[in-house]
């Protein structure tokens, strides 16, 4: 007999209903057979696939118990569905979800073991206009036996094996514009911030070059494409050799990790300076003589261009790379390749066409000032990977991070007054102006019309509120787009600031990404289980008011209308008046 437990685990206030099935009533010894982790999924509703998207969480199986012997594959995924909420674009599963997993019993199982046992703990988020974290503990009881016997789950499990993308699987229709579409991607990713000055800089360089020999033009131009191209290959080929072995990553993986967010971060600061003439550092082409024209040095350049890329690259090119992840490598390492081809193209195209740079000015001064120019979308740059980075360590980290960024530079700038007769007389001077700057850096007040956030805590809440202020709490997590999107609009608004300033508002954001167990326990205390989740408490109200799960800047602003500042008196008992 083969024993489920429950038929369906259904965690609190979830609209997802899980259940651990299998394709057999009885397990054959040796022989691999199929188990299901099936999702039942509430209408309007939606769970992820192994790549969700910029929004959204993977659902993971963990097992938790198995027999002696028994090993598990992957989850083998089933075609998803391109979900839109507040315009950001995700893969997932509606209504009914097909989670499959290859069992593999032993070849012998010991004489007198009537069943075994396995069990797992399925964790996925569910979103609609909210997103709620769920989890449940399952199991499955199989009796032991000598054949196989279908179960009622059989015909269903073999349906939704059919739904698995085959390896290599593509629709010819579709895959030549898919190509199409990653060489054009890969061209326009020359205009991005991050790409954009070093394509500038070998212009400039060309430029330089005109009317020289045409042959060192090409070589040049070649040794980039070529850089631009092994590299987007060595990248790709990582992404898949990990992927085979188990791992769920996407596009844009190298940038989850904070060490190698820093180091491109490093990279692109060098790289700024250096346009900036802060130093002279040159890989690329430098003159028509000397070690500046080394091929090599255009290679490198080339794989520093798909280094500076691969931020740009992984929002930009969703729909090309995610079509990649789904084939096998021949067909996934020809998208790359289209990529890489399209990012090299303009550079070959001026090598194999001289004359089109007749189109630009001849060489002069306007080249220092081009070049100095480019330098400003890279600190851009830089500022958005420290943002990045500051999602993924903690505070300490942090300004360690920012202490090594200044460190570099200060070397950079060293390096560049290397040929000064008086260099240390101006090191001493620029490492007291360097302290001077940390110091007024830190306390340097905030302007007068940012949204502060602070951690929130009931304590918090209670002192803010005791004093008189009203206190806005933003129950948010970073993998809900809504609560996001909620944010930005909200808080773009110059109107909401000003009232917010204006009335003394106390901004308190409830972070959710990790599950903290005390937010969840005061979501639960107020009968909600989802983010986003807003209340706004009012001086002269004892219960908060509970904002809509969409909100706008008028929606806030009436909200906060209903206070009359005159009226505002602080709540403080006599006690603390007297501390104070």
């Amino acid at each position: 007999m083969l024993l489920l437990g429950a038929p369906l685990t259904v965690t609190a206030d979830s609209h997802v209903q899980a259940a651990l099935v299998s394709e057999t009533l009885a397990v054959t010894p040796g022989q691999p057979f199929t188990v299901a982790l099936h999702f039942k999924i509430a209408p309007g509703w939606h769970t992820y696939w192994r790549d969700p998207g910029p929004a959204g969480l993977p659902t993971k199986l963990t097992w938790t118990a198995l027999p002696e012997g028994f090993t598990v594959s992957d989850i083998q995924w089933t075609k998803p569905k391109k979900f839109t909420v507040s315009g950001i674009t995700s893969h997932g599963y509606e209504n009914e979800a097909w989670h499959l997993v290859t069992v593999t019993p032993p070849k012998e199982i010991p004489d007198g073991q009537k069943s075994v046992g396995l069990s797992a703990k399925a964790e996925w988020l569910e979103c609609a206009d909210i997103c709620v974290p769920g989890a449940a503990d399952l199991s499955l009881t199989l009796t032991v036996s000598g054949s196989v016997i279908p179960s009622s789950f059989f015909e269903p499990i073999q349906a939704a094996k059919k739904s698995i993308p085959a390896d290599g699987e593509k629709l010819p229709a579709t895959f030549p514009l898919t190509l199409a579409l990653a060489f054009l991607g890969g061209l326009v990713l020359n205009l991005m911030p991050c790409v954009f000055p070093v394509l500038g800089v070998k212009i400039l360089s060309l430029v330089n070059l005109a009317g020289h020999d045409r042959r060192r033009l090409v070589r040049h131009a070649l040794a980039h494409a070529a850089g631009i191209v092994v590299s987007f290959w060595a990248l790709a080929a990582l992404l898949l050799v990990l992927r085979a072995g188990g791992q769920q990553l996407g596009w844009g993986f190298q940038l989850q990790s904070p060490v190698f967010v820093l180091t491109l971060t490093v990279t692109l600061l060098l790289c700024a300076l250096n346009l900036s003439g802060v130093f002279e550092f040159t890989l690329g082409v430098r003159g028509h003589s000397g070690n500046g024209d080394r091929s090599s040095g255009s290679f490198l350049t080339g794989a520093l261009t798909v280094a500076l890329a691969t931020p740009c690259a992984a929002p930009f090119l969703a729909t090309a790379l995610g079509a990649a992840l789904t084939l096998n490598a021949g067909p996934a390492l020809a998208l790359f390749t289209a990529v890489a081809l399209g990012l090299a193209s303009p550079h070959l195209i001026l090598s194999a066409r001289p004359r089109l740079l007749n189109f630009l000015p001849r060489p002069g001064a306007w080249m220092l000032t081009a070049k100095q120019l480019l330098a400003f979308p890279l600190y851009a740059s830089v500022a958005w990977l420290l943002w990045v980075l500051a999602a993924q360590v903690d505070g300490d980290t942090l300004l360690r991070a920012l202490l090594a960024l200044t460190v570099v530079a200060f070397a950079a700038w060293l390096h560049g007054q290397r040929a000064n007769a008086t260099r240390w007389r101006w090191v001493t001077v620029s490492a007291a102006w360097l302290l001077a700057l940390a110091m007024l850096l830190r306390a340097a007040p905030r302007p007068a019309d940012a949204i502060q956030w602070q951690p929130w805590s009931p304590e918090l809440v209670e002192n803010a509120r005791a004093d008189g202020h009203p206190v806005y709490v933003d129950f948010t997590a970073r993998w809900c787009a809504t609560c996001q999107t909620n944010k930005a609009l909200v808080f773009s608004s110059k109107a909401v600031r000003e009232k917010f300033r204006e009335l003394g508002v106390i901004t308190l954001s409830a972070d959710w990404t990790t599950r903290e167990p005390r937010i969840t326990r005061e979501l639960a205390r107020h009968g909600k289980s989802a983010v986003p989740f807003t209340l706004l408490y009012l001086p002269a109200d004892s219960e908060p008011i509970v904002l809509p799960e969409l909100l706008t800047p008028q929606i806030v602003l009436d909200s906060l209308g209903q206070i009359d500042i005159q009226d505002r008196q602080p709540r403080t008992s006599p006690e603390r008046a007297e501390q104070e």
